[in-house]
């Protein structure tokens, strides 16, 4: 893993936090260190809750465009759904902590509080990490403890991963992967000139108008008009699939206006 590029900080992120997107404060997993620590499994997604706009990797795009309009963000372009229509507001997570059914859970929110980062920020080496600022991490040891209905999963057996680590490096490992592919994707498309800035009309039910700025979308003029071999390099990159899931997902506008007028009704 020492060549992959590590995650920079999404542009959903709060301004001036340079840490990715739900993480505050992430730790490479150690048996010394955390030793003791687990993590109590239940569904609760209340962390993402005011995430209006989450990252998504190209392998889960054709899952994730049936639900959610899929864009790209800040100078690297990066794919992300949209999932609020204001500021602080994700409208598929309600207030338990719930996702909505049958919506698709994009795989960056499915890791968390797992993540793999450069430790040392200088090194390039991915270690796997835990975000110790989740409540879904617990101690053992500390008094009191409570299992609240969870079931607790250490993270060492003595100083050897459990299953519960060896599956989350795997799932962080698989998400790295696609995220670096994701990227050279997204690079491809731009040198080729694909993108375009767009904004976005939403009429609430009720009559309120929102306008959605500073965001980029692939102008399909401009995709229809590229020449043979452009095209080629496209496909050959496997970015065609990219571009036609994100082209599609313009229709999950309606979605979002849906869960808007749910959110209000109750």
């Amino acid at each position: 893993m020492a060549e992959a590029r590590t995650e920079k900080a999404p542009a959903a992120s709060a301004a001036g936090n340079a840490l990715p997107l739900f993480y505050m404060k992430p730790e490479a997993l150690n048996p010394i260190r955390h030793g003791s620590l687990g993590l109590i499994a239940r569904a609760d997604f209340g962390f993402a809750r005011a995430a209006h706009s989450i990252p998504v990797v190209a392998s889960e795009m054709p899952g994730a465009m049936r639900s959610y309009p899929i864009v790209f963000i800040g100078p690297a372009k990066a794919p992300v759904i949209i999932t609020g229509l204001r500021q602080n507001e994700n409208l598929f997570v309600d207030a338990d902590g719930r996702w909505t059914e049958p919506h698709y859970i994009p795989a960056y929110v499915r890791r968390y509080p797992f993540i793999l980062a450069d430790e040392s920020a200088t090194s390039g080496r991915l270690t796997l990490c835990v975000d110790r600022a989740s409540d879904r991490v617990v101690d053992q040891l500390a008094a009191p403890f409570r299992d609240d209905g969870g079931k607790l999963a250490l993270f060492f057996n003595g100083t050897e991963p459990t299953e519960a680590t060896r599956q989350a490096l795997a799932f962080c490992s698989q998400f790295q992967n696609d995220f670096n592919a994701t990227r050279a994707m997204v690079e491809r498309i731009d040198a080729h000139g694909l993108f375009a800035p767009r904004q976005s009309k939403v009429t609430l039910e009720g009559g309120e108008v929102l306008n959605l700025t500073d965001f980029q979308v692939i102008d399909e003029q401009a995709l229809n008009k590229l020449g043979d071999e452009a095209f080629l390099d496209l496909r050959k990159s496997g970015a065609l699939a990219l571009i036609y899931c994100h082209l599609a997902s313009s229709n999950s506008w309606s979605s979002l206006v849906h869960q808007a007028s749910i959110r209000k009704r109750a």
